[in-house]
Formats: C-alpha cells, sequence, structure tokens
C-alpha cells in the first residue's frame, strides 16, 4: 500500500505535458455557479488593475523621458557611462590584472630584446665598415 501511496505523491515539478493536461482540463463543472461569478468578479477587476498599472507604468516611463532630456541625458551619454562602467569592472578584476602584468612583462622582454638585436646589427654594420 506505502509503494502506491509512493507513486501518487510525486516530488518531480510538472513537466510540458503535465502542465498541458492542467490547462486543458475543465474544471467549470466543478465549481457551483456562486464560485464561478466570485472568480469571474475576480477576473474583471485583475483586468482593471493590470490596465491601471499598465497606464501608470506608461506616465512613469514618460515622465522619466523627460528628466532625461531635461538634464541633458541622452541615449549615446548612457552608453557612454555603462561602457565607462564596465571598463572599469572588468580592469579591476584578478583575471585582468594577472593578464595585464604578464603580457607589460613580456613586453618588456621583448623590447629588451629587439634592442639588444638592433644593437647586434649596428655592431655588425661597423665591423663591416671598418673592414
Amino acid at each position: 500500500m506505502e509503494a502506491q501511496a509512493q507513486g501518487l505523491l510525486e516530488t518531480e515539478p510538472l513537466q510540458g505535458t503535465d502542465e498541458d493536461a492542467v490547462a486543458s482540463a475543465d474544471f467549470s463543472s466543478m465549481l457551483s455557479e456562486e464560485e464561478k461569478e466570485e472568480l469571474k468578479a475576480e477576473l474583471v477587476q485583475l483586468e482593471d488593475e493590470i490596465t491601471t498599472l499598465r497606464q501608470v507604468l506608461s506616465a512613469k516611463e514618460r515622465h522619466l523621458v523627460e528628466i532625461k532630456q531635461k538634464l541633458g541625458m541622452n541615449l549615446m551619454n548612457e552608453l557612454k557611462q555603462n561602457f565607462s562602467k564596465s571598463w572599469h569592472d572588468m580592469q579591476t578584476t584578478t583575471a585582468y590584472k594577472k593578464t595585464h602584468e604578464t603580457l607589460s612583462h613580456a613586453g618588456q622582454k621583448a623590447t629588451a630584446a629587439f634592442s639588444n638585436v638592433g644593437t647586434a646589427i649596428s655592431k655588425k654594420f661597423g665591423d663591416m665598415r671598418r673592414k
């Protein structure tokens, strides 16, 4: 009996097919007329609230645009600020610091090597002129 109860009490989340089955189920026959009326009233109220919230959000977005215009903020300025912040954030990471240090050290060694090669070539040309 316990094994049967275990199968009924699944702990896995609903899968896509389970959700489809629940969505297509007709629960209206299980509701009384009073419950149906209450749900319809709640549905109308929720739709009204959503409409009001959309209107409020739209008004706030317009106000936001007006304030940004007054402050001289535009899309290009925001992009510059975002890029600057992102660049600064990236430069402060440990990986960037280590890479920068390694490349800097490699650059110094390469500069020294090129300098030595240049000196050797100059010396060879000088030796060739003297001969």
